[in-house]
């Protein structure tokens, strides 16, 4: 299974913030769509960063209560893991496992935003996989026999 089979099933939204945002903001936008990162992009589309929930939490324990005036240009995780549409499930969970990081980009061939896709989604894909498989399998047996 690869990347693209589970945009086909999420969509390919991306909730997105600018540089300029304050973390006040980004958090009512993480909580009004239940989501645990968003992606800080240029009006041009260009992916600067990412904001999650574990950023913000780990600057409030550093700075405290300002934290909540910083913007996502200053809090954001600069380095980006991405994977392409037509990267498989099973590479981008080990990337996500390696990298310690939850949330990946999808970037199409050309380098623009195709999606974003996170641990759960993955998680969810590997297991529909499996249930599937295992279903197949009994099939085969029953009919072998």
């Amino acid at each position: 299974m690869v990347i693209s089979n589970i945009l086909r099933g999420k969509g390919s939204q991306v909730i997105s913030v600018r540089t300029g945002d304050c973390v006040a903001s980004i958090t009512r936008t993480l909580a009004q769509h239940r989501i645990g990162a968003v992606l800080v992009v240029e009006p041009d589309g260009t992916v600067l960063g990412i904001v999650s929930e574990r950023d913000i939490v780990r600057a409030m324990a550093g700075v405290g209560e300002p934290v909540m005036q910083m913007t996502a240009g200053q809090l954001m995780t600069r380095v980006l893991y991405t994977v392409t549409p037509n990267s498989s499930v099973q590479d981008a969970l080990h990337m996500m496992t390696d990298r310690r990081v939850r949330h990946l980009p999808v970037l199409d061939r050309d380098g623009a935003l195709a999606g974003m896709v996170s641990i759960g989604d993955l998680v969810k894909a590997r297991i529909a996989q499996a249930e599937h498989e295992t279903e197949e399998l009994k099939q085969y047996v029953a009919t072998a026999g």
